[in-house]
């Protein structure tokens, strides 16, 4: 698939710091439209971290975030949503005592169209089991099943930017399955994604192009299919 080369996203020289340990330091990276991003990194290098700032859930110290060329460092999260950034974050952030079909449409909370029903449906048809289910409260389901609550939600905002927080973590390889699927679908479709994953074979395999994070800082990147193959990335992640 030809990916559209103009930017979608621009961070240029981000730091941030959680009191005074820092936890993101002069990051610069860009996600163009039609792509796959993905970050890889150790627990604690940072990788929430950054999906949390872009998504205005941290604000950060210095540097820029730029969407779309429009420089929204200073915007609110609900200004960020509704100019196309979706968040699923670590933890799915379910609404336990809402049903799941309610969750579903919180995720188009800003929307005024009439096609919102037909969203629903594109995501029952991805995750059946939720349309069975679409009555339950959503914290009766397993944690595979609020993963698939927590895309479909993001997905209700229609967005032109998906953040994907560790989406593998904690589920079962079927369920991982189905979930890598519907993001090869989105990215047939045309969404933009940048994926934060801990399994590096799972999220350079799906992405056009990663960053790797270490400390806070990104020390490598390119294109996925050389990462794979680069000897840094094999020992420290891959297991080479």
């Amino acid at each position: 698939m030809d990916i559209n080369t103009s930017v979608l996203l621009k961070i240029e020289n981000l730091d941030f710091s959680y009191n005074q340990i820092i936890a993101l330091k002069n990051i610069n990276l860009e996600i163009n439209k039609g792509e796959i991003v993905s970050l890889i990194g150790a627990n604690g290098a940072g990788k929430t971290t950054l999906l949390r700032t872009i998504s205005a859930l941290n604000f950060h110290k210095s540097g820029t975030i730029s969407f779309e060329g429009l420089d929204i460092s200073k915007s609110q999260p609900e200004n960020r949503v509704d100019l196309g950034i979706a968040h699923v974050p670590e933890g799915r952030g379910m609404f336990t005592i809402l049903s799941v079909e309610n969750n579903l449409k919180l995720g188009a909370y800003l929307r005024t169209d009439d096609e919102i029903q037909k969203d629903l449906n594109y995501i029952y048809e991805q995750f059946p089991i939720l349309k069975e289910k679409k009555d339950h409260y959503a914290g009766t389901l397993s944690g595979g099943q609020q993963q698939m609550v927590a895309v479909g939600r993001a997905l209700m905002s229609r967005p032109k930017l998906l953040l994907l927080d560790e989406p593998s973590m904690g589920l079962a390889p079927v369920i991982v399955e189905q979930i890598f699927g519907v993001i090869e679908k989105l990215r047939e479709m045309g969404t933009t994604i940048f994926v934060v994953e801990q399994n590096a074979f799972l999220a350079l395999n799906i992405s056009n192009r990663a960053y790797v994070i270490e400390n806070g800082s990104i020390t490598i990147s390119g294109n996925s299919k050389d990462l794979l193959a680069d000897d840094r990335v094999k020992e420290a992640y891959l297991g080479a």
